[in-house]
């Protein structure tokens, strides 16, 4: 029979036995970690992507539209005219004897080089007849004299001649600063004219 000493040196083998065998499995299972963490996975891997399908930009151009031709050609512009405009029209009639032969300063038979001319009226706008001469049926006449500058305008009015007198002079000198004139072109330069004399009559409808 073992006594008790020997049960006591055979327990503390089989203890020393029992530890190294844990040591020993441990350190076989770190060193079996380490390979999975160097190691790389084995097999295949499948990475699934979802691409979507292209999409086709579609461009509209706008093309400029073309503008509608016109049926008919414009008509030519109108050459200038007399203007004869009178706010007393319906009651007032003013017989305008401010017309070409009535410019006593045109000189007949001027020889002028190519391009020149004598002075010609443009526009001539008919005078405001007097109320006061229109309310009393008075009727007459105003020679205006004055200047044609070289731009075509009329400066410096007077009266030479009307009658009854005084009656007529205000409205015949206002209408006559109104008019337009081509000037006088001598040598291709403009020239002021002086001593041109219109008539302008005033006469209401009977």
């Amino acid at each position: 029979m073992i006594n008790k000493s020997g049960r006591y040196l055979l327990g503390l083998v089989f203890s020393v036995m029992v530890t190294l065998g844990l040591l020993w499995s441990m350190q076989a299972l770190i060193a079996g970690g380490k390979n999975v963490l160097t190691d790389a996975p084995r097999g295949n891997v499948l990475d699934f992507i979802r691409l979507k399908k292209e999409q086709q930009l579609v461009k509209k151009e706008r093309k400029p539209q073309k503008p509608v031709k016109p049926k008919e050609p414009p008509p030519p512009m109108a050459q200038p005219k007399m203007q004869q405009s009178n706010p007393n029209a319906n009651a007032v009639s003013t017989n305008f004897a401010a017309n070409i032969e009535t410019d006593i300063g045109l000189s007949n038979g001027l020889s002028l080089g190519s391009g020149d001319g004598d002075y010609l009226p443009i526009v001539k706008v008919a005078p405001i007849y007097p109320r006061r001469a229109q309310s009393r049926g008075i009727e007459g006449y105003a020679i205006v004299e004055f200047t044609v500058t070289a731009n075509g305008s009329v400066q410096d009015p007077l009266i030479v001649e009307s009658k009854p007198e005084g009656v007529f002079d205000r409205a015949a000198m206002d209408a006559a600063l109104k008019f337009k004139y081509k000037p006088r072109v001598v040598d291709g330069v403009a020239m002021a004219v002086s001593g041109v004399r219109n008539k302008i009559s005033f006469q209401i409808d009977g």
